[in-house]
């Protein structure tokens, strides 16, 4: 049986890694991403905002292909989007950004709205620069929230699991461009870190 005072200074451990994540979280930097211990395994959350631009000079989503029935279909079914988009830590465009969204939507109901999500995040800023979280599902935009699939990861998140919430935040219908808010949560199989003190 386990040891009841090992379990304690673990749970106490964890607590305190998950302060000090939300401390460092406080100043500002790293305040979109927090690590915690859930068990013995690690979750990473995620919050941060997706720029969808479809127009402009500046835009980052593109339409590469249609169905026969696309121009004719209330849904725009067949239609498949290409995207590369600015994700930045505040619902501001200007604000810092900590990542990109890239990937595919593929417009798959012949009744309502919904695409087929393919998107990757591709974080650019903060302790897991350079590693990637991968959504996928069914995304019906008129829904105020909707839940997607964590279905697996690159570098720090290496075979992840886990799900996102989304919701649409705004929408210029003049400049046809959204900011999504998402939160993301993200199990590893990594054990969480314990640091034990050398002193009894």
């Amino acid at each position: 049986m386990e040891n009841p005072k090992i379990a304690l200074l673990l749970a106490i451990a964890c607590l305190l890694t998950a302060t000090a994540t939300a401390t460092a979280a406080g100043a500002g930097e790293t305040s979109w991403i927090q690590t915690f211990c859930r068990g013995n395994k690690s979750t990473t959350k995620l919050h941060f905002y997706v720029h969808d631009v479809r127009a402009g000079p500046n835009a980052t989503l593109f339409n590469v292909a249609n169905s026969s029935i696309t121009a004719t279909s209330p849904t725009a079914f067949g239609r498949v989007n290409v995207f590369d988009d600015s994700v930045t830590v505040a619902p501001d465009i200007t604000s810092e950004e900590v990542a990109r969204a890239q990937g595919t939507t593929t417009s798959m109901d012949l009744n309502v709205q919904a695409y087929s999500m393919n998107l990757n995040f591709f974080l650019t800023s903060g302790e897991f620069n350079g590693s990637t979280v991968t959504v996928i599902g069914r995304n019906q935009f008129a829904d105020e929230e909707r839940e997607l699939s964590v279905a697996t990861g690159s570098k720090a998140f290496r075979d992840a699991r886990g799900y996102a919430i989304t919701k649409t935040v705004s929408f210029e219908e003049a400049t046809n461009y959204s900011v999504l808010e998402y939160t993301i949560y993200v199990k590893t199989s990594k054990r969480c870190s314990y640091v034990a003190s050398a002193s009894s």
